[in-house]
């Protein structure tokens, strides 16, 4: 069994009498993190650590990254912190401005459209984009240092105690740390095991003791680069977004569940729907098939998915972020700036630790769930009640015709109350933010901002900047 710790820091345990540089001090005042999971969260936690100067490792299961998934709505809840993040530019370098969804039935007759693109105003100056959510994986995966990616380590177990947590993962190794963070989505290792240790004690809520509730099961690809001429939609300045109800050919078929994604399972559901029509291309309308044969086959995959907002998010040196601790249909959109935000919130109060004693985790824990799990439960109510548009019940009729009579005034105002929140990291320099709509009070960022002004610490990236002109 390989025991391992975090390369380039010394054990706090070290006792040699071997003097250490400023940078290796300050590494041992810093809590050690443990991330298992590189997906969004994973990545994004993983890049504000990396500035805070806060080592950490992350634990990914998975031997090889593949680029699965399908498009993200992504930009003005978003756009402050990734340009504190120093990723801005390449996002919008893969991105694609989108301000209109179109919802069509089965038939590609219009229902109704819902326009957004006054949230540039009230955003800050930032747009919305549509952006592959493989290609926002590479963005965020190019700005984490290689050696603090481990892949191949599945989480089996962890062990705590007062100082430390010790993580054993598949290929039998030991990692040591001071904060375990369960960013591995739904099906969370993580969680299962804390959620085990809990139960054993009569400390896990009913409600938290239940399997995931199943939904639905959504198909999901990326196509090879499409032709303009071909499809004349992809050489639009706007992304064409559309949606189709398909309420008379409803998938009810309960063998394509499956609770991983991958292209192995997906075959059969491609053949099963590749009739259904869907706009584009020189007639404006195709069948899902010409997508489906344009579209390498392992890139292709198939996912069970689940709605759930759990009650626990943490306990002891352990933590849970994203999808481990909330999970949502992908048809309220929300899904990913919802881990990005779990990240920031959470590397927000770590920064302020110094190496931390088991109470000091419970506090910014605390904080931390206080801020994202009213959050959570209210995402969780939009995104069902857009899943309700797929229905058939006399509710999802109900909800149908509302939207197609939505006034105008209440759709901005479910747009100002999803582009309020727009989270930035206390600990890097500030993002000016000019939206006629102000965002959004950030407990974890005023909260940390004054314990830093406190300690009279400015923003790490203006310290450096402060150090290299004193040089």
């Amino acid at each position: 069994m390989s025991n391992s710790n975090f390369e380039g820091a010394r054990s706090r345990d070290d006792r040699s009498n071997v003097p250490l540089n400023p940078e290796e001090l300050e590494t041992l005042t810093k809590p050690k993190v443990l991330i298992s999971g590189a997906g969004l969260g994973g990545l994004t936690l993983a890049i504000l650590l990396h500035k805070a100067k806060i080592p950490f490792l992350v634990l990914e299961k998975a031997y090889e990254v593949k680029p699965l998934g399908s498009a993200l709505v992504i930009g003005t809840g978003a756009a402050p912190l990734l340009r504190q993040m120093g990723v801005y530019e390449d996002f919008l370098a893969i991105a694609k401005h989108q301000n209109h969804l179109n919802i069509m039935d089965e038939n590609l007759k219009p229902q109704w459209t819902l326009n957004y693109d006054w949230l540039e105003d009230i955003g800050g100056g930032y747009k919305e984009y549509i952006v592959a959510r493989p290609d926002l994986y590479n963005v965020l995966w190019n700005h984490v240092p290689r050696d603090r990616i481990h892949l191949g380590k599945r989480v089996l177990s962890f062990q705590e105690s007062e100082n430390q947590i010790q993580v054993h993962t598949s290929d039998n190794s030991l990692y040591h740390g001071d904060i375990l963070v369960g960013a591995d989505g739904a099906y969370s290792a993580v969680r299962q095991h804390l959620y085990k240790t809990l139960k054993a004690t009569d400390d896990l809520p009913k409600s938290d003791d239940v399997a995931l509730p199943y939904k639905c099961v959504c198909l999901v690809g990326q196509t090879d680069v499409l032709s303009p001429d071909e499809f004349p939609e992809v050489g639009k300045d706007v992304c064409q977004f559309s949606s189709i109800l398909g309420l008379t050919n409803m998938c009810t078929n309960d063998s394509f569940r499956n609770s991983e994604w991958g292209p192995e399972a997906a075959v059969a559901m491609c053949n099963e729907w590749r009739h259904l029509k869907v706009p584009g291309g020189q007639t404006g309308e195709l069948t899902l098939g010409d997508y489906i044969d344009r579209t390498p086959k392992e890139y292709i995959a198939k996912v069970m998915l689940e709605e759930i907002v759990f009650d626990t998010w943490y306990s002891g040196r352990t933590v849970l972020l994203g999808d481990a601790c909330h999970k949502m249909n992908p048809t309220g959109g929300v899904g990913a700036l919802m881990a990005i935000s779990d990240a920031v919130t959470l590397a927000n109060w770590i920064s302020t630790l110094d190496v931390p004693h088991e109470n000091d985790l419970k506090k910014i824990f605390k904080q931390y769930k206080a801020e994202r799990y009213p959050a959570a439960k209210e995402a969780f109510q939009s995104s069902q009640l857009f899943t309700k548009t797929l229905g058939k019940g006399m509710l999802s009729v109900f909800v149908r015709s509302l939207m197609k009579r939505l006034p105008l005034w209440l759709w901005r105002r479910m747009l100002y109350k999803s582009v309020g929140p727009r989270p930035q990291a206390s600990f890097l320099a500030p993002v000016e933010d000019n939206g006629s709509l102000k965002p959004f009070y950030q407990h974890s960022l005023q909260k940390t901002l004054a314990i830093r002004q406190e300690r009279g610490l400015g923003p790490v990236v203006q310290e450096e900047q402060a150090n290299a002109t004193a040089v």
